[in-house]
């Protein structure tokens, strides 16, 4: 377990990308229209980071597509604390269809975690559903895994099998839709606490530069896929 938030920024941080390696990874990038749904992490919640810029994760991956772009593209986040996967696909679909995204991206599941009734396959059909609507109407879709945040805070290691079991779920329905997903669990900045908020739950202003990098990395591999 380290923390190097008192030795690196966001200038030299060996996991950020600089401008132009997110000119690199994102050259001849089509996208124009990004939209964002999900929960408190697609809304941007975390704290400040000394050397690190207070721009969450969403906001940095549409400036840098914007880098690429003729102009900036068109951005929609819909997110909001605290909703489970069902509500996020109730409440957001919808409206982020109309906005009409050419790339989208769905944070969902982390609260439902924490139910006592915790329903993997519910959580699991819900993602599908968003999922399949976004690409059913054109938009690449991007879905993430979430962080080994046990690795940090030893006391939230009980976790760690709900957490498995829905990252699990996370990439199967972005392998049955040809979606992005950006696996972060076995990042390396997983076990420092710089990469969270003190209440051990909430990703921090470093942790958010770290998922919009592994975000550009993940988009950039599927332009060269073609």
């Amino acid at each position: 377990m380290t923390d190097v938030a008192d030795r690196v920024d966001e200038s030299n941080d060996p996991y950020c990308l600089s401008d132009a390696a997110v000119r690199h990874e994102l050259a001849g990038a089509p996208w124009r229209r990004f939209g964002v749904i999900g929960d408190s992490l697609a809304e941007g919640l975390g704290e400040d980071v000394p050397g690190y810029r207070s721009l969450p994760w969403a906001e940095r991956v549409r400036d840098a597509i914007a880098q690429v772009a003729p102009a900036p593209p068109a951005y929609c986040n819909l997110g909001r604390r605290q909703l489970t996967a069902a509500e996020i696909r109730d409440g957001q679909l919808r409206e982020i269809t109309q906005f009409g995204p050419d790339l989208a991206a769905v944070t969902a599941g982390g609260n439902d975690l924490f139910g006592r009734g915790f329903d993997p396959d519910g959580v699991e059909r819900a993602v599908e559903q968003m999922v399949a609507t976004l690409r059913a109407n054109g938009a690449d879709v991007i879905t993430y895994g979430l962080m080994d945040i046990g690795a940090a805070w030893p006391r939230l290691a009980m976790l760690r099998p709900r957490m498995v079991t829905l990252n699990t779920r996370m990439r199967a329905v972005a392998e049955r839709h040809d979606a992005v997903h950006v696996d972060m669990w076995e990042h390396p900045i997983c076990g420092d606490r710089s990469a969270y908020s003190t209440d051990m739950l909430h990703t921090s202003m470093r942790g958010h530069a770290v998922l919009a990098a592994e975000t550009v990395k993940a988009l950039g591999a599927r332009l060269r896929r073609g």
